[in-house]
């Protein structure tokens, strides 16, 4: 997985700089980041502080493994289903 450019705080002092009114344009210009990512992250994180913003991407990850988690056990459900019914 790619690793961030910007940390958590960073984000947060760029949208918190939107809110106090900098042109968005600016902002990108002097951070050197699209448009794109300013209203991507606006979507996303708009709202929230760092310790929201952080749990949410821990429960993102916890959600990851756990559906990794499934489709492993998933997966050994329907081999063993499929061994059981070989041998009747």
């Amino acid at each position: 997985m790619k690793n961030a450019r910007f940390s958590d705080a960073q984000i947060m002092a760029i949208l918190r700089q939107a809110e106090n009114g900098v042109p968005v344009s600016e902002l990108c210009r002097e951070h050197g980041m699209s448009s794109a990512s300013f209203y991507k992250w606006r979507a996303k994180f708009g709202g929230m502080d760092a310790s929201m913003m952080s749990e949410m991407k821990a429960m993102a990850e916890e959600n990851r493994r756990l559906k990794r988690m499934y489709a492993e056990m998933s997966m050994q459900n329907d081999l063993l289903k499929e061994a059981l019914g070989k041998k009747r």
